[in-house]
């Protein structure tokens, strides 16, 4: 069994996110934030840093943004090893979280049309289109879970 856990993030573990960003394909899916941004996001009053931790290891993070109308913002997650059911576990907690702990309705995001592996992944995860944008002259796909 893959043991999973999220925890509130430490300052420490913003130079391993930069890192995971810049890796393979992942920066070709997000538009990676340097250490001060990550340090700027994180103290923002409503963004919630999630560390994604893998057996025990560091393996990714989730940033979330919390919205006056029980809706929260999955504005990212980057896991370091793909293809291991580590990132779909994650949103699992994530969801959970959010629900429990900011008693949210319902998680939104955006898409880059070319992700096909994260709009596979959101839509195994009940993720459902409900809207699409353009961001730097490429498409996003706006998708929603909603939680009674």
């Amino acid at each position: 069994m893959v043991l999973i856990e999220i925890k509130p993030t430490q300052i420490e573990h913003i130079d391993a996110f930069v890192a995971m960003e810049k890796a393979g394909t992942t920066s070709s899916y997000i538009i990676p934030y340097s250490k001060e941004q990550h340090l700027a996001e994180m103290h923002k009053e409503d963004n919630v840093y999630l560390s994604v931790f893998h057996q025990g290891v560091l393996a990714g993070f989730i940033i979330l943004a919390c919205e006056a109308d029980q809706s929260v913002e999955f504005r990212r997650i980057v896991i370091a090893s793909k293809g291991q059911g580590v990132g779909q576990k994650a949103i699992s907690l994530m969801e959970t979280h959010c629900v429990k702990q900011l008693n949210c309705k319902r998680i939104w995001l955006d898409v880059f049309e070319s992700n096909l592996r994260g709009i596979h992944i959101y839509n195994k995860l009940g993720y459902r289109p409900f809207d699409d944008s353009l961001h730097m002259g490429k498409k996003l796909i706006l998708m929603e879970k909603k939680f009674y």
